[in-house]
């Protein structure tokens, strides 16, 4: 399966601001947001003219980088929003945050959306009693979401579940640490998705 492998940080570099792409190190000083703050290459500090569809491209290349999605499935979230009722943007963004790997992550239960989608791929994670290890998987409304009992003996597991019975799931989840079990309650409303992103920017450079 296709997937991004080169370095994260030139990610957040690029579109100058932090991503928070590779967990713990995001926070700390080691940052390369916070070392380098400008765009990576030869010519990253040069001045550049920004253009309507620059800008509209670069909205999209974030939004997409947040969430680990490449850019055929990217397409295909969007023509499915673009299909719902209501506003296609905030459609989309909420597609985006359904996918069982970004659910785990706002859980507690991975540092990052990258570490969430390799736990998910090694079936570490069950959705309604059963073994799912699709990180694109949509949940929906009453969804549980828990650790795989053989999973729980596994020392990142251990500090997972620690740290996630300290984390405070948004207001459309629910995490219950004694089970190590998530709930979704709801589908998120936009001021429920803190991800710095003109989703309107998107919609228009698709409109094109």
């Amino acid at each position: 399966m296709a997937r991004y492998t080169e370095a994260r940080c030139r990610l957040c570099r690029r579109e100058g601001v932090k991503l928070y792409l590779k967990g713990d190190r995001c926070y700390s000083n080691r940052c390369a947001m916070e070392r380098r703050n400008f765009p990576p290459g030869q010519h990253g500090r040069a001045r550049r003219k920004v253009t309507e569809y620059a800008l509209q491209l670069r909205e999209k290349q974030k939004l997409r980088r947040i969430y680990g999605v490449l850019e055929a499935q990217f397409r295909n979230y969007f023509e499915k929003a673009e299909r719902q009722r209501g506003i296609t943007g905030e459609n989309l963004l909420r597609l985006l945050e359904r996918r069982l790997d970004n659910v785990v992550y706002r859980l507690g239960l991975a540092s990052s959306r990258a570490e969430a989608r390799q736990l998910v791929r090694h079936g570490h994670f069950q959705v309604n009693g059963r073994k799912v290890n699709i990180p694109s998987y949509l949940v929906r409304v009453g969804d549980r979401i828990s650790v795989a009992a053989n999973s729980k003996e596994s020392p990142r597991i251990k500090e997972l579940m620690e740290r996630a019975a300290q984390n405070t799931p948004p207001a459309w989840l629910s995490y219950d640490a004694d089970a190590a079990t998530g709930e979704v309650l709801a589908y998120p409303d936009r001021d429920q998705i803190d991800v710095p992103v003109r989703e309107h920017l998107i919609v228009e450079l698709y409109s094109r």
